[in-house]
């Protein structure tokens, strides 16, 4: 059984920055690819970023810039780097594995899902 945790997640003013993390229980993440969701309210859960098994990256255009995603094997914990927040921001974030070497941004490529941290940006 794999659990994903995350971490990280709280309140931020506007262009404030935050760092999120999330570790998988039950297997490494060492040759999978792992992602960022988020999900605000009354919206559908939205792709953040995509790091692959090598530490190749994809992002959502609209993302690109403010947010770095990032993996460290050794410590098996993937990472999401949120710079100048906005409160279009806020939502709850997700982690996620693939269980294969590289994924992109598509709700099916995932196999396991994190419960999911709480992000407010407040203006």
């Amino acid at each position: 059984q794999v659990q994903l945790v995350e971490s990280g997640g709280g309140l931020v003013q506007a262009g404030g920055s935050l760092r999120l993390s999330c570790v998988p229980s039950g297997r490494t993440l060492t040759n999978y690819a792992m992602g960022w969701f988020r999900q605000a309210p009354g919206k559908e859960r939205e792709f953040i970023a995509a790091v692959g098994w090598s530490g190749a990256t994809t992002y959502a255009d609209s993302l690109k810039g403010r947010f770095t995603i990032s993996r460290v094997n050794a410590k098996n914990t993937v990472a999401l780097q949120m710079n100048s927040l906005k409160p279009e921001d806020t939502a709850v974030y997700y982690c996620a594995m693939a269980l294969t070497y590289y994924s992109g941004s598509a709700y099916s490529d995932y196999r396991y899902w994190g419960q999911g941290t709480q992000v407010t940006v407040s203006s």
